[in-house]
């Protein structure tokens, strides 16, 4: 009888506690709505067009201020809502010039011609925006993929790797006993080797089945209005706005956002390249519907061991995409920067596309170059991974958190910028131009191409899809990209204020003497660098100080009772400020080694002076400026890309040294007393004599050439005293990467006959760095930086200071051979790194 009752009371039990959980669900959403939006808001947000004034600073389970609660005024005919309006705060910000808010645009919202006067898209515009907006046809390119014989061959050549793989670890188990086996192998087949190669065959099939199915985007133009209409309602509780040019628009245009502006434009989506991280339970599926295909992070699961079928089925989606007309989207620096400066570039994926061209798959392909940048970060710092933490996988319940922290919070603007589009096409003829002048370089054909059954070890993404004779012009396609990308990434109002704290006032300054040198930077950046602000100075730096928060910029005491603005206390705050102030540092990289080249050559000069008991102006020689220059721009191939794969260090540089003597910052005899208009046309007249070529200013009438006599190198370059402070400030930009560097090079003697995982050794810096930090030994806390002591392996490796070799899947360090013979040689190497480290003649500052 009980168990009966208990049988009979058990559906209803569970019913009412499912239906509980959903009640309380549904109860908790309605109460985040109403303290996010009140119900006031919402119903202006549905009727904007009523010009209902709803403005509310809501916060979550928290009481509103009394000036926030709405006054409701009624009349005999209509009940209108309105608040008090709250005055415009001093620091507020507006967004650049000649720039829009996306997120107030809504062209397809409104009465539409012969429409009735009851057209609901008056009444919900961001609805009427989404849904009306063009449509696409966005076709399916999996079943072309799984047929072509492309990947057939592929999926033929993994199964015969395996099945000689097997036989040969079979081989190694059973011993060479018999000694007549070779002969006895060579004339006999086992029974079953026909059958084992079947059922690996029909394997590797499978696989290449479920590799495609896990890559694929479903993406379908449902999913993306009904997006855009929820990111019309989201961005604004987290976001001031989405900025962009108008007229960029118009050209063509991280990630989701992109997306977003495309589709509200009338412009195709793209197919979005995306790490599989992000394949995260509920995000993944949302994700491949908007134009996610998931890649593996690492293609390759064993080090040296090319996964074939993983490479033919990423090559084929991508051609196939293609030819298909889809738009790819891809982050060509291959991931987030954990920095703020641009990565150097990944080919990976922009080889598919070129070759797709070389190959005549396709006739052109435009590459538009995209930044993305941000007052504050919404994805969070990678502080934690700089110091040499290890790095939080993505989750279901991260991604929660991360939206429900972005929704309760205020991140300023979002600026998206877009560079003109240019051709593949275009560019391999003006490659194909400079290889037929300097006769250096190889000549690029389209032309078709057959895929070779053997694997190289050149393919990138297939077997032997990536041509030996291809990889310089993808390589120098790639640098051109992400040197354009740098190129035209806006300097947000944030970005301003780290670099000024961070190069010129490292020990706080008044919002009164930031705000002089936030004219000073913005005066120099005019015509060069697009703001993402506008608005007095004084006020762009108070708003940042406040968006960053008091755990990056804190407001201060100083002795005299002055209110000061600096960083606040601990490393973390120095590390990710020098992330805000990296979107600046490219600008001025160029500049910087210049300057610091030319101060360590100076204090050389200054001490042979004094040893010499002579009285003259201490002074460099250009060209000597430029040769030591040019081998510290080496130090750094790793860390920037200093100038664009149509240009030469040598040019640049000049550049940068003529920019330096307009600027001020150091003189030459002939333009020590002329006006800055003649010094600026001087500049250009070398401009121009250096594009029209070296060898005809080298050439005297008769032909000779005066290189071939020696010239006496006199002092031609001179310090200027009354700008120590833009001096100082210049060296300031890469000086943490120098001693970061520098770090790296002393604790080379670590490895003298004696080799290291590299992992160990790089914690092993990062903790002598930390060391050298809290002992005020290196005055820079953001040199605490993985990605830079990674770089300056590189840059070692390259030297052939120390070889990386790979033992079961680790990354092992040991010297090279000369250095491992003699200990006293890695003193070349450490004073080689020095020459970057900013030092100063006479304590000059």
């Amino acid at each position: 009888m009980l168990a009966t009752l208990m049988s009979f009371l058990q559906g209803p039990v569970e019913f009412s506690l499912l239906g509980f959980i959903e009640a309380a669900s549904v109860a908790f959403i309605l109460y985040y709505i109403y303290a996010k939006t009140r119900t006031l808001a919402i119903i202006a947000g549905l009727f904007p067009n009523l010009n209902l004034n709803i403005n509310y600073r809501s916060t979550l389970f928290g009481l509103q201020k009394a000036h926030n609660k709405p006054l409701i005024t009624s009349t005999a005919t209509t009940t209108i809502t309105t608040t008090k309006k709250e005055p415009k705060r001093e620091n507020s910000l507006a967004h650049g010039i000649g720039t829009q808010n996306m997120l107030e645009l809504t062209p397809h919202a409104g009465r539409k011609p012969f429409h009735t006067l009851k057209d609901w898209g008056v009444y919900f515009p961001y609805v009427a925006q989404s849904f009306r907006s063009k449509k696409f046809d966005y076709p399916k390119v999996t079943s072309l993929v799984q047929k072509d014989p492309v990947l057939q061959r592929a999926i033929k050549q993994a199964a015969e790797q395996i099945l000689r793989e097997q036989e040969q670890q079979s081989k190694e188990t059973t011993g060479h006993e018999d000694l007549n086996f070779n002969e006895r192998r060579n004339s006999y087949r086992p029974p079953h080797r026909h059958s084992d190669y079947q059922h690996i065959l029909q394997r590797q099939e499978h696989r290449a089945i479920k590799i495609l199915k896990e890559m694929r985007s479903t993406l379908n133009n449902f999913l993306l209005a009904f997006t855009s209409w929820l990111l019309y309602k989201l961005l604004p509780c987290f976001l001031t706005g989405v900025v962009t040019h108008t007229q960029q628009i118009e050209i063509h245009l991280d990630y989701i956002l992109v997306t977003f502006i495309l589709t509200n434009n009338d412009i195709r989506s793209p197919l979005v390249a995306a790490g599989n991280n992000l394949q995260i339970p509920v995000f993944g599926e949302i994700l491949r519907g908007l134009g996610a295909f998931f890649i593996k992070r690492k293609i390759d699961p064993i080090v040296g061991k090319k996964d074939i079928i993983y490479r033919a089925v990423l090559h084929l989606y991508l051609q196939h995409a293609l030819k298909m007309g889809h738009n790819v989207e891809f982050f060509i620096e291959g991931g987030r920067t954990r920095t703020g400066k641009p990565c150097m570039p990944k080919g990976g994926i922009l080889s598919v596309i070129v070759n797709a061209f070389m190959d005549r798959s396709i006739p052109d392909a435009l590459l538009v170059p995209v930044s993305v940048n941000y007052e504050r970060l919404v994805d969070g710092n990678f502080v934690r991974e700089q110091k040499g933490e290890k790095k939080i996988p993505e989750s279901f319940g991260k991604a929660m958190s991360g939206i429900w922290k972005a929704l309760n919070s205020k991140y300023g603007l979002m600026r998206i910028d877009f560079n003109e589009p240019y051709s593949i096409k275009e560019l391999v003829q003006s490659y194909n131009k400079i290889a037929k002048e300097d006769g250096s370089m190889k000549i690029y054909k389209p032309s078709a191409r057959t895929l070779q059954h053997n694997q190289s070890t050149s393919s990138l993404y297939g077997t032997d899809v990536v041509c030996e004779e291809h990889r310089s012009l993808i390589e120098s396609i790639s640098r051109q990209v992400v040197y354009d990308c740098a190129a035209a990434t806006s300097i947000m109002s944030t970005n301003a204020l780290a670099f000024l704290l961070l190069t010129r006032y490292r020990n706080g300054a008044t919002d009164k003497e930031l705000a002089k040198a936030l004219d000073d930077l913005r005066q120099r950046l005019t015509g060069k660098k697009d703001l993402g602000f506008s608005g007095e100075s004084i006020h762009i730096i108070n708003y940042a100080t406040d968006l960053l928060g008091e755990k990056l910029v804190k407001r201060c005491y100083d002795s005299n009772n002055q209110i000061l603005i600096c960083v606040a206390n601990g490393i973390e705050s120095w590390i990710e400020l020098a992330y805000y102030s990296n979107t600046l540092t490219p600008h001025f990289a160029l500049q910087s080694i210049v300057l610091t080249t030319f101060h360590n050559l100076l204090l050389k000069h200054v001490n042979m002076l004094e040893e010499n008991l002579t009285s003259t102006e201490p002074g460099i020689c250009r060209k000597k400026l430029i040769e030591a220059a040019i081998e510290n721009c080496e130090v750094y191939r790793y860390e920037y890309i200093l100038y664009k794969p149509t240009q030469t260090l040598e040019q640049v540089l000049e550049s940068a040294i003529d920019e330096l003597i307009v600027q001020g910052i150091i003189k030459t005899e002939q333009t020590e007393n002329e006006p800055e208009s003649v010094m600026e046309s001087r500049r250009k007249a070398r401009g121009l004599a250096t594009y029209l070529g070296e060898e005809s200013d080298d050439m005297s009438d008769d032909g000779h050439n005066f290189l071939d006599v020696e010239q006496p190198q006199l002092p031609d370059l001179f310090l200027i005293s009354d700008t120590k402070v833009q001096q100082k400030a210049l060296c300031e930009v890469l000086a943490p990467y120098g001693h970061a560097y520098l770090c790296v090079a002393q604790s080379l003697y670590i490895l003298y006959q004696n080799s290291m995982l590299e992992s160990e050794f790089i914690k092993l810096v990062v903790k002598e760095l930390n060391t050298k930090v809290k002992t005020q030994q290196c005055p820079y806390a953001e040199s605490i930086s993985t990605d830079s002591v990674r770089n300056c392996l590189k840059v070692l490796e390259k030297w052939s200071v120390i070889e990386i070799s790979n033992q079961s899947g680790l990354r092992l360090l040991a010297l090279g051979t000369l250095y491992e013979t003699s200990r006293s040689s890695l003193k070349n190497i450490v004073q080689r790194i020095s020459d970057i480290v900013p030092y100063y003649a006479n304590d000059y500052f």
